[in-house]
């Protein structure tokens, strides 16, 4: 018998356009759902998820760049749902120094945070661990774990059951 995966991956690669970011925060809203999240915690992750995308959207590429992508990757664990949300721009908060690079945390002052930072903020205080990796592009791993108290059930063991 073949041992099941880690995680289930699901991907999507859409264009780097506002208009696409819902077709993100549906996706990753239903897999939220399956996995048994509340009503609370799916807007959460979708509202980290959107920001995460935008920020992407708006800052990562020059206008007139052909090829303009955004990665989305779920990876859905018994436990967890981590969501990668990556582009290969220039970077989307970062304009100045290295020495401007700082983690901004949930505890963190609003008065505190730097124009231009409030949606990493968001993130962080969104979901349970972030991530945030400079390279070529930029990419934001979000996780948020099941608490058990959700309004769905997981219907793979179902389908398990069945086999």
């Amino acid at each position: 018998m073949a041992q099941r995966p880690e995680a289930d991956v699901i991907r999507l690669t859409l264009p780097a356009r506002a208009g696409y970011v819902g077709v993100v925060r549906l996706t990753v809203s239903g897999i939220a759902n399956r996995m048994g999240f509340a009503y609370e915690e799916i807007e959460d992750i979708k509202l980290a998820v959107a920001e995460a995308c935008t920020n992407a959207v708006n800052h990562a590429y020059d206008r007139s760049a052909e090829e303009m992508e955004l990665s989305v990757t779920c990876r859905v664990f018994p436990d967890r749902l981590v969501i990668e949300v990556a582009d290969q721009g220039k970077g989307f908060w970062f304009d100045g120094q290295p020495a401007d690079l700082r983690p901004i945390h949930p505890d963190a002052d609003l008065d505190d945070v730097a124009e231009g930072g409030l949606g990493l903020f968001l993130i962080h205080a969104l979901m349970d661990e972030v991530v945030v990796q400079v390279g070529e592009g930029v990419t934001v791993s979000m996780t948020k774990y099941v608490r058990g108290d959700g309004v769905a059930c997981d219907d793979r063991a179902d389908s398990e059951a069945e086999a």
